[in-house]
């Protein structure tokens, strides 16, 4: 990310962060006529004690310098979450440890993961990269999504897999929220790499190729790791309810375990153990 992009990211997420906010959560009357959504740049200011004009400036991605209290102020001004704050420090500071020494590329998974997704046996589980790059997924995955060892490896990225393919639309009950969850866990990498080009590069691609990406990208949800329920309707299996928990890797490589488990007194495990079983017959 060069230094305007870093500015420009930086200025499209207050601004929509601003946005969002409701004028009476603060105490504001809410029939107020106002031209756009959400509060005005001063009110912003005033919450956090700057002035206007410094506010203004940091709002437009101007390079001026700014320290780790004012944004304590400005964060709570904008009422963000532990993962939004360290989003807004990552652009606004300019992070140096991940900047120049991002960590290194996996190229194949350790035994020891390996041995972890096989034992997620009913627990439908995908392992991505710093750059949702697919890199691990077990049989139960492949049975509730798409095969992806059918998928060629520089096409087997999450976030383009959960916009472009009509088997993640289908699947999902409430596929927008489902969608939201991976964009806000790929813009925690996007504020995290300041160096990696590659970032901005797949973001003006995916908006280009999807207008419901760049919809869903400009509401800027930041979190490391989202837990939600999805329902899904499958094509063979019907209904099924999965908790989704996404737990980091820790070492070297910078790798994320998306678990699907089963939801507790649905009939979801049962009907994933059902599923697998009938396809493995008529492989056979």
């Amino acid at each position: 990310m060069n230094e305007n992009t870093r500015l420009e990211a930086l200025s499209t997420f207050l601004k929509n962060k601003r946005a969002q906010i409701k004028p009476e959560s603060i105490g504001l009357p809410a029939g107020i006529r106002r031209r756009t959504p959400g509060l005005r740049r001063e009110e912003v200011a005033q919450l956090a004690g700057v002035s206007t004009t410094w506010y203004t400036w940091l709002e437009q991605g101007r390079d001026i310098k700014v320290s780790s209290i004012v944004l304590d102020c400005i964060s709570t001004a904008l009422q963000l979450n532990n993962d939004e704050r360290d989003y807004l420090y990552n652009l606004a500071l300019e992070a140096k440890s991940e900047l120049t020494h991002p960590k290194k590329e996996q190229s194949e998974l350790s035994p020891s993961l390996k041995r972890i997704l096989t034992e997620l046996t009913y627990c439908p589980t995908i392992i991505t990269d710093r750059h949702c790059q697919i890199v691990g997924w077990n049989p139960a995955a492949a049975h509730v999504f798409l095969d992806f060892e059918q998928i060629p490896n520089d096409q087997r990225n999450l976030i383009r897999l959960v916009f472009s393919r009509k088997e993640f639309k289908a699947l999902a009950v409430n596929w927008e929220h489902f969608a939201k969850g991976f964009l806000a866990i790929f813009r925690t990498y996007y504020g995290h790499y300041l160096g990696d080009e590659w970032y901005s590069q797949f973001i003006k691609e995916m908006s280009h190729s999807h207008s419901e990406f760049q919809d869903l990208w400009q509401e800027s949800q930041v979190s490391k790791a989202p837990e939600m329920i999805i329902e899904f309707r499958h094509a063979k299996a019907g209904k099924m309810l999965f908790n989704l928990t996404s737990l980091q890797v820790q070492g070297d490589m910078d790798l994320r375990f998306s678990i699907y488990t089963p939801v507790e007194e649905t009939d979801t495990e049962n009907k994933l153990k059902r599923l697998m079983k009938r396809v493995s017959a008529e492989n056979e």
